[in-house]
């Protein structure tokens, strides 16, 4: 509430005030029943009606103000807190992404901070209200008859025991369904997302029923929370109503004792509502609360959440455009108590091509995701020319990084800001020159609107390989020290590939390549390849020198190429190999 604070205790104030305010036309009324009417004496008559008109525009004035500045308060609260919440999520590491869905972040993120806004908007106020409006009526019934008052508030102690009995019911089921909904949302975010596949498998039915299952879990915690309110509510009503009752029956009784004055009954019973009023907003005030409890601990897990991957207490800027000289030294690391890497050790030198390899879950994504801390290792230590780079902030070293990265992601956004997302300072002339070294310009320039056409949500439009070369000269754009290919050319055809391999080798600026790919043919030209398997470096070399160990790339190798190992025999293999 940075920078609107004032204006919502400012507008809390004006609830107290007017609040108060409630009890200055019964006093009036009061005055008007026992100086002017009872005894005849109209001289007072006019000034009293001219106050009691005027407090009432006064009032409602004032009121009116304060539902603005409460709506201004509580709308800049609830951009602010998204604006915390979306700068946390920018900044975590994969580890909390797999811990919040898309469709739970989502909820948070709208549903919540509505719960949220309307608590600040609505129930403080509503809350300083009750108990302002509660207190000054209170005080002022004992100025004028304190027997009754203590008739009147005789009850009370009904209402808070009712109250608590609600709350402690009612706490826990607000939480079930904020769970609740957050399944569904859930549910219905990754139907969304894997819409192809669902249509693939021909399963619309199947999802429908999946989804009614959350649907209808929602409905039943729902209707079970407001039974829960209709059998408590009424209670709070009942208990509530017996204060009119007792106005009537005690104070009439009063009245006819000689013990109140007619206007002084005329007050009792104008403003019994205020006394009433507040009791039997307890129960809806109190709900109103237990679901901003349960919204609010979904929104602080998300702010408050720890950031595993952050800056070292010491990290520089990495000013310089480093060279490019990499190297892993006995590095370990474990995802969710899992082993993926162990025992990593090679160094690459600047400018050099390195090529990883290995089967499906050996652990080569998550290798280059050390490189980039989107993970820290358990142990061992990463170098960047020959420091640390955890002695680097997180944002320096990125930005001399450029991921081709395996599950490509494209904005909904025109071809060109797609490739220039990393530099969006990018002219057309540079944009067109990636865009040529990715083979993009092959396609994008017979598009409907050229390098403008606007490419839909993770690229629909384009196929796979398409996407794929968007991707590479996105990377490229950024003109980055260390160049990570993670499967970048999997959906590309041989001769496309051959194009792409040959462009980067001719890139104008110096760049250390890592080329992760399931064929071989990727790492042609490759000045060393590694092996992996299980989350460890079975072999490396050069790709005349693997093949001469006859072990687990040579075998593969074979495989590609069509040539089964009793075929080759104990042939000597040549440079000429190269798949």
């Amino acid at each position: 509430m940075k920078g609107k604070r004032g204006i919502f205790v400012l507008g809390l104030v004006l609830a107290g005030v007017t609040a108060a305010m409630c009890i200055i036309n019964p006093m009036l009324a009061q005055r008007l029943i026992d100086d002017v009417i009872t005894p005849g004496n109209t001289g007072p008559l006019i000034p009293i009606l001219g106050v009691m008109m005027a407090v009432q525009l006064i009032r409602l004035g004032l009121r009116y103000l304060m539902v603005i500045l409460m709506e201004i308060s509580s709308t800049d609260v609830m951009t602010g807190i998204r604006r915390d919440m979306y700068e946390m999520v920018q900044h975590q590491d994969y580890r909390f992404l797999g811990r919040f869905p898309t469709g739970n972040l989502m909820t948070r993120m709208t549903q919540d901070l509505d719960r949220l806004r309307h608590t600040v908007a609505w129930v403080s106020y509503q809350f300083v209200d009750a108990v302002v409006l509660f207190t000054s009526t209170f005080i002022f019934f004992l100025f004028v008859n304190w027997q009754l008052t203590l008739f009147l508030v005789s009850v009370t102690p009904f209402i808070f025991f009712i109250s608590h009995k609600f709350k402690k019911r009612i706490r826990p089921r607000f939480q079930l369904l904020r769970k609740k909904l957050t399944d569904l949302g859930t549910a219905v975010t990754e139907n969304i997302g894997g819409n192809r596949v669902v249509k693939a498998f021909a399963r619309e039915e199947y999802e429908k029923e999946h989804f009614e299952k959350f649907n209808a879990d929602f409905r039943d915690t729902s209707c079970e929370n407001a039974l829960i309110s209709a059998k408590y509510q009424p209670l709070l009503d009942m208990v509530s109503q017996l204060l009119i009752i007792i106005t009537l029956v005690a104070g009439g009784y009063f009245l006819i004792r000689e013990w109140m004055t007619g206007g002084q009954y005329l007050a009792f019973s104008s403003l019994i509502w205020a006394l009433a009023g507040p009791l039997r907003m307890m129960g809806p005030i109190l709900a109103d609360l237990e679901r901003y409890t349960a919204a609010g601990e979904m929104i602080r897990e998300v702010v408050e959440a720890p950031r595993e991957i952050a800056d070292t207490h010491d990290a520089a800027e990495l000013a310089e455009r480093p060279s490019g000289k990499i190297t892993f030294k006995n590095v370990s690391l474990s995802i969710n108590g899992t082993s993926v890497l162990e025992d990593i050790d090679f160094s690459v030198h600047a400018g050099s091509t390195i090529g990883i390899f290995g089967s499906t879950g050996a652990g080569k994504t998550s290798l280059v995701n050390l490189l980039a801390r989107f993970h820290d290792p358990d142990s061992g230590i990463i170098l960047l020319d020959d420091n640390d780079i955890r002695r680097y902030t997180i944002s320096s070293l990125r930005r001399h990084i450029g991921f081709a990265m395996q599950e490509v992601f494209l904005f909904s956004d025109s071809v060109k800001g797609n490739i220039a997302y990393g530099r969006p300072d990018m002219d057309e002339e540079c944009i067109r020159k990636q865009a040529v070294q990715a083979d993009v310009d092959s396609f994008a320039a017979y598009m409907s609107e050229g390098y403008e056409t606007i490419i839909g949500e993770r690229g629909v439009g384009i196929s796979g390989g398409q996407r794929q070369r968007i991707a590479l000269a996105r990377a490229l754009a950024v003109r980055p020290a260390v160049l990570v290919l993670d499967d970048t050319t999997s959906s590309v055809d041989s001769e496309t590939e051959q194009y792409i391999q040959e462009q980067l080798r001719q890139l104008d600026f110096p760049c250390t390549k890592i080329i992760i790919a399931q064929r071989i043919s990727s790492f042609r030209g490759a000045d060393m390849i590694l092996v992996m398997d299980k989350g460890r470096i079975i072999e490396r070399g050069t790709h005349r020198e693997l093949l001469g160990l006859r072990g687990f790339y040579h075998r593969i190798w074979c495989l590609q190429n069509y040539a089964g190992v009793a075929a080759i025999g104990n042939r000597p293999v040549t440079g000429e190999a190269s798949g």
